[in-house]
């Protein structure tokens, strides 16, 4: 990609320099061997000592390389694997998606693959590879280009606001360069099994590639996540400026979260929160809990709605969608009994049942979201969460497990994430169980009384209790900010476990089928 058509608000780095400037590099920029030895050893120990220090402070890096056929990007990656100490490093290469890959949502193999807190991740292949595999030559085949931009840009604005460092660099090469480089390579028969096929006819098509990779770059290009491009004749020059452009970011990002720390809001237990959306609490405080269903009308009820419950999940899995059933609800609101009867509907090779608890270590080194992805139901499988990623505005809002401006913001990163399941073609049925204290409080000592259910009961869930009124706002907010069209809530009153039970199943069944046929689930 020649430099003088690359965007303007696109960073070039020169090798020489810390800092990021638009200046256009100059093309003969040239580095000695000498000069080369001396600058590298400084940088190895440079890179090295805050691979330490980034232990002491975590925070969680990705490394993304890109640039035309020729431009190096696996020598700079054997580079830094050089310099760096392997044991603070997790590299990831992705070529074409996998049918694993293929049958979820398409940021699915990345997200499963982030590295934890104080470790770099480096990516030779990266979710920007296809976008960047062929030209963008209709319409049709822009938008699709652009659908996929914008599922970036709105996994890179979650990343950094979870205070990753993101470092994307662009390797520029002239069209020019890039065929002598090929003729180069291919005139020693040591080292022609560098350029392929695929190669010379990215160099045939150059211009239309190029075309796309700076749309690709200009699209991509926010704050937090900026591209940087290297010029990448200058082999030399090329690795040190890759290299000293790790080093300022990793030293800049520490300096920026020390500042952020001084001022962002502590992490702090609400227990009365003020509502965001009053709409939320009423919707949920106005719910009916008076219905109440006898046992000979419940047999006669729940064999047929089993039965469609059934014929929709087979249905559903003939057609090759996934299912994502999410259950909330009060604590002793009869999650688990519900989902006992939804899944006797079901084969047991179909779905699994994941269970939410607090977070592992493993899992708290990551984004919230992470764990929730790795579970990611592939075509035609289903997957069952008691508890789930609302665990963020619920229980860790109130607790204080995580600040006021992060739980603020999971509300739109749910939302997204959820839009993804759906557009992939999932079918995402969310059920909110909601009881009145008083039926809490007869369960709980119910429970206390009884030797089998003595484990379903403890301290935790008596002090969640005296909170009440402060998780009946964070419901309320949660329904008004997550209620979509794709992804509705369906509030199943359930002081009856009987009638609960028995809505749950015409809710899902009913639900399948809406998708399945296109429709808008009443």
């Amino acid at each position: 990609m020649p430099t003088a058509k690359k965007p303007t608000h696109v960073s070039l780095v020169k090798p020489r320099a810390a800092a990021i400037s638009d200046d256009k590099q100059p093309s003969g920029t040239r580095v000695s061997k000498k000069d080369y030895d001396a600058r590298t050893a400084q940088l190895r120990e440079r890179l090295v000592q805050l691979q330490v220090e980034l232990k002491a402070r975590p925070f969680q890096v990705l490394f993304i390389l890109a640039g035309v056929a020729g431009s190096g990007r696996g020598e700079v990656l054997n580079t830094l694997g050089s310099w760096l100490d392997p044991r603070g490093v997790e590299t990831f290469s992705f070529e074409q998606a996998t049918d694993e890959e293929r049958a979820r949502p398409f940021l699915w193999r990345f997200w499963r693959s982030l590295p934890p807190q104080g470790k770099i991740g480096i990516y030779a292949g990266s979710w920007y590879t296809e976008t960047l595999a062929e030209e963008a030559r209709s319409k049709k085949e822009l938008d699709t280009l652009n659908h996929d931009l914008e599922r970036i840009r709105s996994f890179e604005k979650a990343m950094v606001d979870n205070d990753t460092l993101i470092i994307k660099v662009w390797l520029n090469l002239s069209k020019q360069a890039q065929r002598a480089r090929f003729k180069k390579y291919e005139a020693d028969e040591n080292t022609a099994w560098r350029v392929t096929a695929d190669d010379w006819r990215h160099h045939r098509i150059y211009d239309r590639l190029e075309r796309t990779a700076v749309h690709i770059l200009q699209a991509t290009q926010a704050p937090g996540a900026p591209w940087t491009v290297v010029e990448a004749e200058d082999e030399r020059a090329r690795n040190l400026a890759v290299g000293e452009l790790l080093a300022d970011r990793l030293v800049a990002h520490r300096a920026k979260l020390a500042r952020l720390a001084l001022t962002r809001p502590k992490s702090v237990p609400d227990p009365r929160p003020k509502p965001i959306r009053a709409l939320g609490v009423r919707r949920l405080t106005g719910l009916p809990l008076n219905q109440v269903m006898t046992a000979e009308d419940y047999e006669e009820k729940r064999d047929k709605w089993l039965s469609r419950l059934n014929a929709a999940v087979v249905a559903a899995k003939t057609a090759g969608r996934a299912i994502t059933f999410v259950f909330e609800g009060w604590d002793a609101a009869g999650k688990g009994g519900a989902i006992r009867r939804l899944t006797s509907a079901i084969d047991v090779r179909d779905y699994r049942v994941y269970s939410i608890a607090k977070p592992t270590e493993e899992e708290k080194s990551h984004h919230y979201l992470w764990r929730f992805w790795r579970h990611v139901p592939r075509d035609a499988q289903i997957a069952i969460y008691d508890r789930s990623w609302y665990g963020r505005v619920l229980v860790e809002r109130l607790e204080g497990f995580c600040r006021p401006d992060e739980y603020r913001r999971a509300f739109a990163e749910i939302n997204d994430f959820e839009r993804q399941l759906t557009e992939r073609g999932q079918i995402v049925v969310k059920f909110w169980l909601h009881i009145s204290r008083e039926e809490q409080l007869a369960r709980f000592r119910a429970r206390e009384g009884t030797a089998f259910k003595n484990h379903k009961i403890n301290a935790e869930d008596w002090r969640n209790r005296r909170k009440w009124h402060g998780y009946e706002i964070a419901v309320g907010d949660m329904l008004a900010l997550t209620d979509t069209a794709t992804a509705p809530w369906h509030l199943i009153p359930a002081n009856d476990k009987r009638f609960a039970r028995l809505e749950v199943l015409r809710t899902a069944c009913r639900a399948i089928q809406a998708a399945l046929e296109g429709v808008k689930s009443e």
